[in-house]
């Protein structure tokens, strides 16, 4: 190979000619240099003094798209992440293409919901998305090999969303799974006053607590959300007298088993439902979510009573599952099928007309031809109007998962033959011609009605009369279907408005008052102290100092955290990252 050089320096000295300047003489030569002034040109101030420099990443302008799947709970989780996200700058967008960062809030009930939000993460992946994962799938399995080196936030750090999108962003991967704890005790997750984007701002969904007290043998969302851990009435209370000054007119209750709650703070379901009851306005609505029929059972008169309240829906939703004893053993259900009877029959006497909703397994492990031919009778005997059929799907890592399992094709048949018979019979057919008081709160799916419920929960279509969104009317039932009524409104009946406050425009973030809403526009980020009633001002600084949790961290880490907030912030000044007066 030729050499690099022609010749070889045998001493760095030798790069020195006799022509060159001395080191010494160097301080006379620069008297002679003077200053060029180089103009710049017009071109390279196009960019304004408003934009950062192309190649910084500044979190809070960017755009992120929310999906969730599953429950109640989980989208009223989404909703919390999607308000902090709002509120601290980022866009919330429904165009998946158009977003920075895709938010993808899980289920682990069934395979089928986690298959897509694995397929979520593909797709996001393939288009070079920056991704956050939330819910119970990476929180009960953390280590699957598809989440590796993604960034996770746990069910109950919802409140810190903001640090994970922020890190994620500037290319890091973080994860946050712990649980809230109160001197050693368990908390039910985030504080309720977070600011928050309703899906519907008509509804307002509320959790009352987290987790629950039985161990199901097929249950993965056991493994995410763990044991029960409730939240003090009086935050409760205070969320929804919130709700309704920002035009709510339906709140649902929701959690893992509504009927276990107050169980692990020495309180219960119905001393809950009687202070909320104070708080619901006239024209507004109290819907109960799902308990399981060991807790309903101890509070049957109670809960009659609440269930008879006129601003209390009639409605219960309490999963069977199986109407056979040895499967619901097996299942360890932790009650028997006389059981569920007895409050069904128990609430049906006492609440005339009570819609009663249920769940049914087919096919779970160990079920005979016999056991499901019992679930099939307990279907035709009470006619269920609302059942929600579910095929078992084993999931990693509970018990049923190493159980004998029922075959594939039993399993779809039994499911087929299920749906048949609940198809069969039709339950609101006797209501046509009725006179019904309905609350009238979203649209159709197919955007040519409004939809309403009845005091049962039962659904009326009604006519897409803006006039009557968001508020209770009576209409004349003229049609029945399997899964709604048609009603028309009653020309000389009155209109009931749950408030005189206007709803929250949809998108609208909940929780900030007129001056916080505007922050993101001028600047300025807003932090909530636990001790301050209202909102600080604060510059914009990295979110992991504002948001540290300071009522329980010593003296050192508020030092420590504020001198790196201050020396980031420094850093952005003189980049460029933020043309801010000082």
């Amino acid at each position: 190979m030729p050499a690099a050089c022609d010749s070889v320096l045998e001493d760095i000295e030798d790069i020195v000619s006799a022509q060159d300047v001395k080191p010494s003489d160097w301080r006379y030569v620069r008297k002679n240099v003077f200053p060029k002034v180089r103009k710049r040109s017009s071109q390279q101030r196009t960019q304004t003094d408003d934009d950062p420099p192309h190649d910084s990443v500044i979190p809070g302008i960017q755009k992120i798209w929310i999906r969730t799947w599953g429950c109640s709970h989980n989208n009223s989780d989404g909703e919390y992440m999607a308000g902090q996200l709002a509120a601290y700058g980022y866009k919330i967008t429904d165009n998946s293409a158009e977003a920075d960062l895709w938010l993808l809030n899980s289920c682990t009930v069934k395979n089928p919901a986690e298959d897509h939000f694995r397929n979520s993460i593909k797709k996001a992946q393939e288009a070079n998305k920056k991704v956050v994962l939330a819910g119970c799938v990476p929180q009960a399995q953390p280590r699957q090999d598809y989440l590796k080196g993604l960034s996770i936030i746990g069910v109950q750090q919802i409140d810190r969303v903001v640090e994970v999108v922020e890190e994620t962003i500037k290319g890091h991967s973080v994860r946050l799974l712990g649980q809230k704890k109160d001197n050693g005790k368990r908390l039910g997750g985030a504080r309720l006053d977070l600011p928050k984007i309703r899906k519907n701002p008509l509804i307002e969904i509320i959790s009352i607590n987290t987790g629950c007290l039985n161990a199901c043998t097929y249950c993965k969302t056991k493994h995410a959300r763990g044991d029960l851990a409730s939240y003090p009435i009086e935050e409760l209370v205070d969320r929804a007298k919130q709700s309704f000054q920002e035009g709510v007119c339906e709140i649902w209750l929701t959690s893992e088993d509504t009927g276990a709650y107050g169980r692990d703070i020495g309180t219960d379901l119905p001393t809950l439902l009687w202070k909320l009851v104070e708080a619901i306005p006239e024209g507004a609505m109290l819907r109960l979510g799902m308990t399981n029929p060991p807790y309903i059972l101890e509070h049957l008169e109670e809960m009659a009573k609440i269930l008879n309240h006129p601003r209390v829906y009639a409605f219960l939703h309490i999963p069977v599952q199986s109407a056979s004893d040895s499967v619901l053993m097996d299942m360890k259900r932790e009650y028997c099928v006389a059981d569920f009877r007895q409050v069904v029959d128990f609430l049906k006497e006492k609440v005339p007309g009570i819609t009663i909703a249920t769940d049914i397994i087919c096919g779970f492990p160990g079920e005979t031809d016999e056991d499901f031919q019992e679930t099939m009778k307990l279907v035709e005997q009470y006619k269920f109007p609302s059942l929600f059929i579910n095929q078992f799907y084993p999931r990693p890592g509970t018990p049923a998962a190493k159980m004998h399992q029922v075959p594939a094709a039993v399993k779809k048949q039994r499911t087929k033959d299920l749906s048949q018979l609940f198809h069969s019979y039709n339950p609101y057919d006797h209501k046509v011609g009725e006179r019904q008081r309905v609350l009238v709160t979203e649209e159709s799916f197919d955007s040519n009605y409004y939809v309403a419920h009845n005091p049962f929960y039962e659904q009326v279509l009604v006519p897409k009369d803006p006039v009557l969104m968001g508020k209770m009317v009576e209409v004349n039932i003229y049609e029945a279907g399997k899964h709604f009524m048609k009603g028309q409104p009653v020309s000389d009946a009155r209109v009931y408005a749950a408030s005189i406050t206007r709803p929250l425009a949809k998108g609208e973030v909940s929780g900030l008052t007129e001056e916080f809403r505007h922050a993101p526009r001028n600047g300025t980020k807003w932090k909530a102290h636990p001790s301050a009633e209202i909102p600080v001002k604060a510059p914009l600084i990295p979110w992991m100092a504002l948001h540290l949790p300071w009522h329980q961290e010593g003296s050192g880490l508020k030092i420590l955290s504020v001198s790196l907030a201050l020396l980031a912030f420094l850093a952005m000044v003189y980049y460029g990252g933020i043309k801010r007066e000082l």
